[in-house]
């Protein structure tokens, strides 16, 4: 069991968490506790997210904080306090009224982190209309795939992103009756409209309809491993748990500043880089450009974050530079440092209290489930590697699929099985747009079954093995990929590695590696069997791989995840599924 690692930075070093005894916190929660420390509309009209995350603090002295601060690619800076977003977010839904778009109506937009986004996704949930992130990065048949199958009517995007990837479909969309340009200001046409234009001919008043806790208000797109991109469709009552979760896990308290480095196309982007931070009050940081190690320190730095939530691939990239430019500045505001995405290796957390002076706190979700679900917690210490414990209110267990296709829960710790959740919570992923039959088989015996193999521990913390479908059956072993992953990254060359079981016709399966080195490293025999022999003392015979490829770079998708069954899919010439998230190399 890898020693707890205590956050150096509590106590004198910030204030008491939110969350100060898990175990207590667990026994007395409720979801109504949710209910009671958020506003709903007034008069009974029902529970608004952009409600509770932009109106009611700018109906209150706390109206002239800073809500966003928007760092320009070229270091342009704007500064949005709760009053302003309350006065753009109602003219951006008397916009959508203008256009005849109410109630769940889809909004996308397709464009970077600028303002306007971020305008369009409270304005629209005001309107009472649903909101769907594209990633601007994506092609034309991916567009198409999501305006499509999410039943866009409105979209907000830029005039070169219309021009390349939606204009060649235009035709094939009959319910996008409208498509607003941020970078123009004279219309183009009926349908081709100026967003600034729109957006000074509208008023400042708006009156948020009636909303039921029920009623969609977010569409986020998931890639499968195959087939059609999946829409999970959530609720309003989905702030309960962006509430909880930015209370518990992210640890917000007045006067802090957050940096969600996560891009809102992504469902990360948009529950912790919008939703969350500013149900709480504080002050989001807003960074247009892309990733660039220097910048990202200097911003940490510029702007007195406190508390940072960035990926594991952001992460390795600090790591595997030649110099920390995180060690040239100084980040003592910061306080707390969380990862999301893929599971952190352990070398990761400790390479975090190196260069930061903080163990770096991971947790575990998905799109489907809305919010965080099991987190390393800041009142408790960190046991490098595990996702964490589960958030309160939240009942998580281990599974096995019976022959027979019941569902046993798994007692013992440290034994291998499926993560299941107890379905209920207020996130929980409502379906999947227009596949209800696809949507009934990720539940079974009552429970939510996710797709992740875990294990449990005495103590209560899961720990990730893989996914369900990347396990290797290795001569009658069971090995998950992470734990390889996580072995070989220990070597000082390896930068980053991905394991894939390849078909054997002694073993079942062998486990093969994929490697990147890092600077100063050449792919070379000796370093190969020097690796395996590494695998070997760290894992067993029948766990370590049985054949290293060494690569420049390791297939990614645009949010930085290692993808596998790319690799897997090239290796045994198998078609590679939904690749419209491929990070270009």
């Amino acid at each position: 069991m890898p020693p707890g690692t205590a956050n150096k930075r509590s106590g004198p070093w910030g204030p008491e968490p939110n969350l100060p005894d898990y175990d207590m916190s667990c026994a007395s929660f409720c979801w109504d506790d949710a209910a009671r420390e958020l506003d709903w509309l007034p008069d009974g009209k029902g529970l608004n997210i952009a409600h509770e995350a932009v109106d009611r603090h700018a109906e209150t002295p706390t109206g002239n904080r800073l809500a966003i601060r928007w760092l320009g690619r070229e270091d342009a800076v704007l500064d949005f306090t709760y009053n302003d977003l309350k006065r753009l977010t109602n003219r951006f839904a008397n916009v959508l009224q203008r256009l005849g778009s109410g109630r769940a109506d889809t909004i996308c937009t397709l464009t970077g982190r600028i303002p306007e986004l971020y305008t369009t996704a409270l304005g629209t949930l005001k309107n009472a209309g649903v909101f769907c992130p594209l990633f601007s990065a994506y092609g034309p048949e991916p567009v198409f795939q999501r305006l499509s199958r999410g039943d866009a009517r409105v979209l907000v995007t830029t005039e070169s992103h219309y021009r390349q990837k939606v204009a060649p479909f235009a035709k094939q969309l009959p319910k996008l009756r409208h498509v607003l340009l941020v970078d123009i200001e004279e219309h183009l046409g009926e349908t081709l409209l100026s967003f600034p234009k729109m957006m000074s001919e509208a008023e400042d008043a708006f009156t948020i309809p009636p909303t039921s806790p029920e009623d969609v208000a977010l569409l986020h797109f998931t890639s499968g491993t195959a087939g059609m991109p999946k829409g999970a469709v959530h609720v309003h009552k989905a702030v309960f748990t962006h509430y909880m979760t930015g209370k518990y896990v992210l640890d917000f308290h007045p006067g802090d500043v957050f940096w969600c480095t996560a891009d809102p196309g992504w469902v990360t982007g948009v529950s912790y880089g919008i939703i969350s931070p500013l149900l709480h009050a504080v002050t989001s940081i807003v960074d247009e450009a892309d990733f660039d190690a220097v910048r990202w320190c200097r911003i940490l730095e510029s702007q007195k974050v406190s508390i940072w939530y960035t990926t594991p691939t952001a992460i390795r990239r600090l790591m595997h530079l030649k110099q920390w430019p995180c060690v040239q500045y100084d980040l003592s505001r910061l306080r707390l440092v969380h990862s999301v995405g893929e599971p952190l290796h352990p070398e990761a957390v400790r390479w975090g209290e190196e260069a930061l002076g903080l163990p770096i706190h991971d947790n575990w979700w998905q799109t489907e489930t809305g919010g965080i679900m099991i987190a390393n917690f800041p009142c408790m210490d960190i046991r490098p590697g595990s996702m964490g414990r589960p958030l309160p209110g939240i009942e998580a267990a281990v599974v096995r699929r019976a022959d027979a296709g019941e569902i046993q829960v798994v007692a013992e710790p440290d034994v291998q099985g499926e993560l299941a959740l107890r379905p209920g919570w207020p996130s929980m992923f409502r379906g999947y747009l227009h596949e209800e039959e696809r949507y009934k088989k990720c539940f079974a015996g009552g429970w939510y079954l996710t797709g992740d193999l875990v294990r449990r521990d005495k103590d209560g913390y899961f720990w990730f093995i893989g996914r369900a479908d990347d396990i290797i059956k290795s001569a009658g072993h069971m090995v998950g990929p992470f734990e390889v992953e996580s072995a070989l990254m220990e070597h000082p060359a390896v930068a980053e590695a991905a394991v894939i079981g390849k078909p054997d016709a002694i073993s079942g399966e062998l486990v093969k590696a994929f490697v990147a080195l890092k600077s100063g490293f050449e792919p070379a025999d000796d370093l190969r069997l020097e690796l395996m022999a590494f695998a070997w003392k760290r894992l067993g015979s029948a766990v370590a791989p049985k054949e290293i490829e060494f690569r420049s770079t390791l297939p990614k998708n645009k949010a930085g995840k290692i993808m596998r069954r790319f690799l897997k899919a090239g290796e045994l010439g198998l078609t590679e599924g939904d690749l419209s998230t491929l990070e270009a190399e």
